[in-house]
């Protein structure tokens, strides 16, 4: 019989997004808002801008960019044939741009004291890639 370790038999796929090349070269020479004007649809572009607003202090303003990025990732990941859990590994970087929104999400919904929301959060980031947040803590 051949060998197992490190397969997970009993539950999902790792979900692996596709790549955003032209969000990336965006990003690289426009500044976060004209990125989500031309690529409304990139979690990662709402994600950053979302980190933007946050470092600024705009704590409501990066409540509400992560918000519009987690929805975004949410749509991009069923796309890729997520059914609402499973791994979505920060290891493949075109994930980034959804875990950053989810993290940026949670960190201010703590901010303004949303906490079943942070919890809610917490275990979607947990059951995404457990080492998410810590990455992102890290200042990934």
């Amino acid at each position: 019989m051949g060998q197992v370790i490190g397969q997970n038999l009993l539950g999902p796929e790792p979900t692996r997004l596709a790549p955003e090349p032209e969000v990336t070269a965006a990003l690289a020479t426009e500044p976060g808002e004209a990125v989500v004007r031309t690529h409304p649809e990139s979690s990662l572009a709402w994600a950053l801008l979302a980190d933007a607003a946050y470092a600024e202090g705009r704590v409501v303003e990066a409540y509400a960019f992560a918000r519009v990025g987690y929805h975004r990732g949410l749509d991009a990941l069923r796309r890729a044939g997520w059914k609402g859990h499973g791994p979505v590994p920060w290891s493949h970087e075109p994930n980034r741009g959804v875990l950053r929104a989810l993290f940026a999400l949670r960190r201010s919904a703590a901010q303004i004291g949303e906490q079943a929301e942070v919890d809610r959060l917490t275990e979607f980031l947990n059951g995404a890639d457990p080492e998410a947040i810590a990455t992102l803590e890290g200042g990934a």
